[in-house]
């Protein structure tokens, strides 16, 4: 079986995602290809093959819309006789997969969150209904596509270089429908998309001029800052840092929760991180029943003393 992965990264640096599906797809079994598409130091793409890569196809050049993504990726795909396309989970990732799918006649498997068992064909396990259940999916058809969740595999790191060798495409005009006329990025010093680790407050607060002790445990973390959907209605923080069902979901190996109540809308947010910890004074708070550990105190004593504690260290 050869199996392709779809490449991201930012600022010439591959991301944690990325290698984690690189990862992925190295346990499935069989050969490893991965497909970065854009501008990427080739010292960078070579070290995919610590991660289970054994070659990285590089197709230079700028991909303006997801239809352009599409079609590049399935053309390599054919090219390269893959039968198996693995993307980390994104909403790019899913909207790219699905055309996938479709330009090849495929089946395709989205929110993944294990590895797939081929003792009696091809099922995966899915996450469904905001991570509140689990579905087993037969995908049934020669090309098949995965997206796959964050913090479903360990980081491979063991593995040598792998070759780059320069791919192309060649894209329709009929695809290239959008013209980039200007790019404006969110700002901080780490994007809550990006985290490994992310901090996040509540309505506990009391009020935006609270939140520089978030800021301040953030920092020494090397975190992001988050925030529940109340703060963000209130203007109390940039709806960029609103975590949930209708903000931003994320998967860091960390999340820490202070003053949060965790609404359901909150958790469906964040219940693919691996690890939850949560600060509140209510003992009966819900998103204790979702955490890993809890501290039941006031965050204006507790966060103080953790950013201390934790510059210390």
């Amino acid at each position: 079986m050869s199996i392709l992965v779809v490449i991201d990264s930012a600022g010439g640096t591959i991301k944690k995602a990325s290698r984690e599906a690189v990862s992925y797809a190295s346990q499935i079994g069989g050969d490893v290809i991965a497909l970065s598409l854009g501008d990427t130091p080739e010292s960078e793409l070579a070290s995919l093959g610590k991660n289970g890569a054994s070659k990285v196809i590089a197709v230079a050049g700028g991909f303006n819309s997801i239809q352009e993504t599409a079609t590049a990726v399935a053309e390599v795909m054919n090219s390269a006789s893959t039968e198996v396309l693995v993307l980390a989970q994104s909403a790019k990732a899913s909207a790219v997969g699905g055309r996938v799918a479709v330009k090849l006649g495929g089946a395709m498997a989205s929110n993944v969150v294990s590895l797939p068992d081929t003792s009696n064909g091809f099922v995966v396990k899915t996450s469904i209904f905001s991570g509140k259940a689990f579905a087993s999916v037969t995908l049934n058809k020669d090309k098949k596509v995965l997206v796959v969740n964050k913090n479903t595999v360990e980081i491979k790191e063991d593995g040598a270089d792998a070759s780059v060798e320069a791919g192309a495409v060649n894209i329709p005009d009929s695809d290239k429908n959008i013209t980039v006329t200007g790019q404006e990025k969110a700002s901080g010093d780490v994007l809550l998309t990006d985290a490994d680790i992310v901090v996040s407050g509540g309505r506990g607060l009391k009020g935006p001029e609270n939140w520089g002790m978030i800021e301040d445990l953030a920092k020494a973390l090397g975190a992001a800052t988050g925030c529940s959907k109340p703060v963000s209605d209130m203007d109390w923080r940039p709806h960029s840092e609103h975590v949930g069902q209708t903000g931003i979901k994320v998967a860091p190996t960390l999340y820490i929760a202070v003053g949060i109540s965790g609404a359901i809308q909150h958790l469906a947010g964040v219940n693919s991180s691996k690890n939850i910890v949560v600060i509140n004074t209510d003992e009966d708070a819900p998103f204790f029943k979702a955490a890993d550990y809890g501290i039941v105190g006031d965050a204006f004593e507790v966060v103080p003393k953790l950013t201390e504690a934790i510059k210390a260290l």
